[in-house]
C-alpha cells in the first residue's frame, strides 16, 4: 500500500465528520431552531425544510465541476485541496457563530463550495497513489476510504444531534469546523508521502474535448443519470427518513432516539458490510457468474427500490393512526445500506477507472454530478407537491411509494443499458513519491 494512504484516509474520516455532522442536524435546525435577526424563531414548515436541505445538498454535487476544473487544469489537487479545505472551514464557523437565515445562507454556501470542490480531488488523488505495480490493490484501498467516510459519519451522526439538543446550534455547527480544520492539518502533513500528479494544464483540455475524452464522458454521463435516481432517494434519509421517525416508536434497548440520530445506522452498516460483500458475498456470486462492476450497479438498484418500499409500508401504517417501532427503520436501513455499497463504492472505482489519464478528477466531478441531479429532483419534487393552503399532492405513504416505483423502473431500464455498455480502463503508470 502506498505510504500517504494512511494521511488520506485519516483525513477523510475527519472530514466527513464535519459534514454528515453538520448535514445530520440541518432539518432539524431548520425546523426547529432557526432564528431571525431579531433572535425570535422564524422556522420553515416541513416541505420548505427538505426542499431547501436537497438543494444544498445538490449544490454541494454541483461544485466539484469547479475543484476539478482548478485541480486538473491548474492547480493540481494538492494544492487545490488544501485551499477549498480553508473555505470549508469558514463555512462551518459561519453557521456556528450566526443562526439565522442569512448565517444559514453564508455558511452553506461555503460549505457547499468547500466540500464540493474537494470531492473529487481527495477521492481522484487516493487513485494517484497507485500505479501498474499494485493497482489490483486499489478495490481495497477505495474500500477502506469508504469505510473512513462512514466512521466518520458514524461518529458524528450520533454526537452531534445531542449537541444540538443539549447545548445548542453554536456547539453543534462549530464542533463540526474544528474537526475539518484537523482535517486538512492532517491532509497537510502527508504532503511529502504522496505522489502528486501534476496539473494537466493544456494536456487536459486537449484531452478533455478529443474524440477519447468526449466518448469516456458519453458513456459515464448515459450510466450516471440512471445513478442520480438512487441518490434522489438515498439522500432522503437525512430528510424525510428523520421527519418519518418523529412519528414513530424510538425506543430501542431502553433508549429513546433523537430522529436525526437514526441516521447513524447507515455508516456503522456500510462498515459492517463492506467487508462482507468484498470477502463473502461479492467471491460467492463471481462462482455463480461474472460480476461485474455494472452487474454490481445492476443488482444495487433493485435493492434500494425494495428498501424504499419499507417506508412506504412505515407510513402507512402512520397514516392510519399507528406508531410503528423504529426498528422497522432500521431493517430499510440495513436495505438501502447493501444497495449504497454495491452502487456507490462499485460507481466511484469504475469511474476512476473509466477516465483518461489527465481527467481523473473530472470525472469524479461528474460522477458527483449524478448525486447533485437527484438531490436536485427530490427538491423539485418537494416544491412541486406543495399547495397554497399548506397541503401536498403527494400525502403521506403515496410520497414514499412514488420514489419507490421511480426506482424500480430505473433499475430495469439500467440492466438493459448494462448488457451494451463498452467502456476502456485507464491506468496510471509508476510515479515517484515527491514534494
Amino acid at each position: 500500500m502506498p505510504g500517504g494512504l494512511p494521511f488520506i484516509i485519516a483525513n477523510e474520516a475527519a472530514e466527513r465528520f464535519s459534514f454528515y455532522g453538520m448535514r445530520a442536524i440541518l432539518v432539524v435546525f431548520m425546523t426547529q431552531y432557526l432564528l431571525d435577526a431579531s433572535g425570535s424563531l422564524d422556522v420553515m414548515s416541513e416541505e420548505d425544510a427538505k426542499g431547501w436541505y436537497h438543494l444544498f445538498v445538490s449544490a454541494v454535487y454541483l461544485t466539484p465541476l469547479l475543484g476539478a476544473l482548478i485541480s486538473d487544469g491548474l492547480l493540481g489537487k494538492y494544492r487545490t485541496i488544501i485551499l477549498l479545505s480553508l473555505v470549508y472551514c469558514a463555512g462551518h464557523f459561519v453557521l456556528a457563530l450566526d443562526d439565522t437565515s442569512r448565517g444559514l445562507a453564508v455558511g452553506l454556501g461555503l460549505i457547499a463550495l468547500g466540500a464540493g470542490g474537494i470531492k473529487p480531488c481527495v477521492s481522484s488523488h487516493l487513485g494517484d497513489q497507485f500505479g501498474s505495480s499494485n493497482q489490483g490493490l486499489l478495490a481495497r484501498a477505495f474500500s477502506w476510504f469508504y469505510f473512513a467516510i462512514n466512521f466518520g459519519a458514524f461518529v458524528s451522526s450520533l454526537a452531534i444531534p445531542w449537541l444540538l439538543q443539549h447545548y445548542g446550534s453554536a456547539i453543534a455547527f462549530g464542533l463540526p469546523g474544528v474537526l475539518m480544520l484537523l482535517a486538512t492539518l492532517i491532509f497537510r502533513a502527508g504532503r511529502y508521502r504522496f505522489v502528486h500528479v501534476p496539473p494537466g494544464g493544456r494536456r487536459f483540455l486537449k484531452e478533455a474535448f478529443s474524440r477519447t475524452g468526449l466518448g469516456a464522458l458519453g458513456r459515464l454521463t448515459v450510466v450516471y443519470l440512471f445513478i442520480a435516481v438512487f441518490w434522489a432517494l438515498f439522500d432522503q434519509t437525512g430528510s424525510s427518513w428523520v421527519l418519518q421517525a418523529g412519528q414513530m416508536d424510538r425506543l430501542l434497548f431502553g433508549v429513546e432516539l433523537l430522529p436525526a440520530q437514526i441516521q447513524a445506522a447507515n455508516p456503522l452498516l456500510v462498515m459492517l458490510l463492506i467487508p462482507v460483500f468484498s470477502y463473502l458475498l461479492y467471491p460467492a456470486i463471481n462462482r455463480v457468474f461474472p460480476l461485474t462492476p455494472l452487474r454490481k450497479i445492476a443488482i444495487g438498484l433493485f435493492v434500494a427500490a425494495a428498501a424504499f418500499a419499507i417506508p412506504t409500508a412505515v407510513q402507512l401504517s402512520i397514516d392510519q393512526g399507528g406508531s410503528p417501532s423504529i426498528g422497522w427503520q432500521l431493517l430499510a436501513y440495513v436495505v438501502l445500506t447493501s444497495a449504497e455499497v454495491m452502487v456507490s463504492i462499485t460507481c466511484l472505482e469504475f469511474s476512476y477507472t473509466q477516465a483518461p489519464k489527465t481527467m481523473k478528477s473530472f470525472v469524479m466531478a461528474f460522477f458527483m454530478l449524478s448525486i447533485s441531479l437527484g438531490n436536485l429532483f427530490t427538491s423539485a419534487v418537494n416544491f412541486f407537491i406543495q399547495e397554497p393552503d399548506g397541503s401536498s399532492k403527494l400525502e403521506g405513504a403515496e410520497y414514499f411509494l412514488f420514489f419507490t416505483l421511480l426506482m424500480l423502473v430505473t433499475a430495469i431500464l439500467f440492466m438493459l443499458l448494462a448488457r451494451f455498455y463498452r467502456g476502456q480502463s485507464y491506468v496510471n503508470a509508476e510515479q515517484p513519491v515527491m514534494a
